[in-house]
């Protein structure tokens, strides 16, 4: 994540002039529950089961690394860190294939879902008024996904990493001069698969330079590919900062 960060800041350089400011931005929470988790891997000879269906989610906290560069007052790029480790228990109401062994029903299951997420944006501000601002760009995503099942006699996990190419968009409505209403997506759809991350919530201007918001944020999507079909809906409440120097 470290070379992401300068291979941002590089090319702020190299493309900034005047009117250039660096910020950096914090989120963290508590993921509120997944309405559904849907796995099967392999695709075809596993057999699908949801994680969000009779099974128990521990609570998560979670947190978000972003720093950005805007330059010109329109264009900005940004890099993201967004881990994420979720852990399940309950059991399996039937004999379920997955990853090439057979875990046996009515056996206590732990499932470690982690699904971390590294992301590089380019956006450029087509509305930059006093009140409404809207701001339509880029997402470049890597994917780190693992799905790990452990019993008491089995203990087997698949990886899956990849890029995705998402579209974003960023909508800042400002009532007044400190409030702000505040809406950002990272999605695509379409192909063997589907990608949606998206924020809304309220900001508040704490002070020049410093400013609070809180919100929902939700995260869906998943891949229906020959390794792995995985479908999954996260629901966080989330609360941030961002600091402008």
């Amino acid at each position: 994540m470290q070379r992401i960060f300068c291979l941002v800041l590089f090319t702020a350089c190299l493309v900034s002039g005047a009117h250039a400011q660096f910020w950096v931005d914090v989120e963290s929470g508590l993921v509120l529950g997944t309405p559904y988790n849907k796995i099967s891997i392999p695709n075809q000879a596993g057999t699908r089961f949801d994680l969000g269906q009779g099974f128990d989610i521990q609570p998560i906290p979670f947190f978000r690394g972003r720093i950005g560069y805007t330059f010109n007052d329109r264009h900005t790029l940004t890099a993201l860190y967004a881990p994420l480790t979720a852990t399940y228990e309950g059991e399996f109401d039937r004999v379920v294939n997955y990853n090439g062994l057979a875990f046996a029903p009515e056996q206590p299951i732990t499932a470690k879902y982690r699904f971390n997420s590294y992301r590089l944006t380019y956006r450029y501000g087509l509305v930059r008024g006093e009140r409404f601002r809207l701001g339509v760009g880029f997402t470049g995503k890597i994917r780190d996904a693992r799905v790990r099942l452990i019993s008491p006699t089995q203990d087997t996990y698949f990886d899956n990493a990849g890029f995705v190419p998402l579209l974003n968009i960023l909508a800042e409505y400002r009532p007044t001069d400190r409030w702000r209403v505040l809406l950002e997506v990272d999605a695509l759809a379409g192909g063997p698969g589907r990608a949606e991350d998206g924020f809304l919530g309220v900001g508040y201007m704490l002070a020049p330079g410093l400013g609070l918001r809180a919100g929902y944020r939700v995260v869906e999507g998943g891949a229906d590919v020959a390794s792995v079909y995985n479908f999954t809906w996260i629901n966080y409440a989330s609360v941030g900062a961002t600091v402008w120097f």
